[in-house]
């Protein structure tokens, strides 16, 4: 599998789009002959189809047509990756194991997860439990917040614990 150092992986602070950079890292895999990279990104730009726009037909029609790369957005790429490792995790509760290189490269082309710690701390600086009945009502203030950042499960726990003590 890939080293820690070979330059696979993407955030936004990079000047280049996500789907410039995973058809770069296919290229380069496949020079390297990485065949775990290389279908790696297939599977990625295989999915390019399923992103899609709403058009209205002359005939007053609705349908679809396929987005042009020029559409893409690194929040769609992000949305199929972020697919894609739901299914691993999925797969990998099912053989009773926690972790593959497969799901390993793919999280490296999402936004780093916020911590249960910038969790915390982002609800102690802006949360008025006062304000609620239970501190769960935070949840949807929490969530609204960290956005796809953060994992609902995580952010349950961490209210839970707040509203004990």
């Amino acid at each position: 599998m890939t080293d820690i150092t070979d330059p696979y992986g993407w955030d936004a602070s990079m000047k280049v789009s996500l789907y410039d950079k995973i058809r770069q890292d296919m290229k380069s895999a496949m020079v390297k002959k990485d065949t775990a990279v290389r279908d790696t990104m297939r599977l990625i730009m295989g999915a390019f189809p399923s992103l899609t726009v709403s058009i209205t037909l002359e005939s007053g029609k609705k349908t679809t047509r396929v987005k042009k790369p020029d559409e893409i957005t690194d929040d769609d790429l992000l949305n199929i990756i972020r697919k894609f490792v739901k299914s691993e995790k999925t797969m990998l509760e099912i053989k009773k194991e926690t972790t593959s290189d497969y799901i390993e490269l793919l999280n490296l082309y999402l936004p780093k997860m916020a911590t249960s710690e910038d969790i915390e701390a982002w609800i102690t600086d802006n949360v008025d439990f006062s304000k609620f009945k239970s501190p769960m009502q935070a949840m949807g203030n929490v969530m609204k917040h960290f956005g796809k950042l953060a994992d609902g499960n995580q952010v349950k726990q961490i209210l839970q614990k707040m509203g004990q003590s």
